[in-house]
């Protein structure tokens, strides 16, 4: 009789550890989710004066925080496509050779991007923009 109570009780313990592990609330403070969010399809056009030419290729994406986040990005997606568009194609080909001056170029389009969304949600909901790919041709 013994040894029943005695297993008994071992065995409940294990299944009291559990419940409490699932009444616990996750932090507040903790960090939320990151999502990356595609603007698909890629963003082409072209670019530049001259009587020549020239044609630009971005895959982009956003990083968000959050499912709020990614679900207002989303939204607002063809009027962050129409700025990056303009962006773009107001480029010439000399402010585009140099590495450095892509990276000048993702952080202009990422300053629009968040100036958008700050007109129409009141804050900024992107953390960064990421070139997935950039063809100038």
């Amino acid at each position: 009789m013994k040894v029943w109570i005695a297993l008994l009780l071992a065995l409940s313990l294990p299944m009291s550890a559990f419940a409490e592990d699932a009444e616990k609330k996750p932090e507040e403070g903790a960090p939320k989710a990151v999502a990356y969010v595609s603007l698909t399809p890629a963003l082409v056009g072209n670019f530049g004066e001259g009587p020549k030419l020239k044609y630009y290729k971005a895959d982009v994406a956003l990083r968000v925080s959050g499912p709020a986040a990614e679900a207002k990005v989303k939204h607002h997606e063809p009027l962050i496509r129409n700025q990056l568009v303009m962006l773009f194609s107001q480029q010439t080909e000399a402010s585009i050779a140099a590495p450095g001056d892509k990276e000048a170029l993702r952080q202009e389009a990422l300053k629009q991007v968040q100036d958008v969304l700050t007109q129409e949600e009141g804050q900024p909901l992107v953390d960064d923009l990421l070139f997935n790919n950039l063809i100038i041709q």
